[in-house]
């Protein structure tokens, strides 16, 4: 119940972000994540193309993550988790080289969302071997 409710919630994260990624490149660009200080702007240039492309990936890992959460088989679960890490762990590692334009708070809530993403699918993982140990 905990994994699927983790799917759920990382699935969520990447198909909101995904489809307004996706759906709406130049508000994407413009605004996320709140409006406030835009933190996709802050590494310009725009590039229509790439913010597209982005978006129909995020939205592919979150269709994914939830046919996980959905159906939560342990194979389906551990490459649909093992796929998101393959994604975040670079995505995070190059945003935290690349802050140099950002306002500390900012700075501080990226850091902060990109680990809540990368600990809740660890997380994932952890209970999955601890369900195994327990059913032999």
């Amino acid at each position: 119940m905990i994994t699927r409710a983790l799917l759920a919630v990382l699935a969520a994260f990447q198909v909101v972000i995904g489809s307004w990624a996706l759906l709406l490149p130049q508000a994407f660009y413009d605004a996320f994540p709140y409006g406030g200080t835009p933190w996709v702007a802050l590494l310009p240039p725009y590039n229509e193309h790439l913010v597209r492309d982005h978006g129909a990936g995020t939205l592919a890992l979150g269709v994914v993550l939830v046919f996980a959460a959905w159906w939560p088989e342990r194979r389906l679960v551990i490459a649909a988790v093992v796929a998101f890490l393959v994604f975040a762990v670079p995505h995070a590692v190059f945003h935290t080289f690349h802050l140099a334009h950002f306002p500390l708070i900012d700075a501080v809530l990226q850091q902060g969302a990109f680990a809540v993403e990368i600990v809740l699918a660890v997380a994932v993982l952890v209970l999955l071997g601890r369900e195994r140990v327990r059913t032999r």
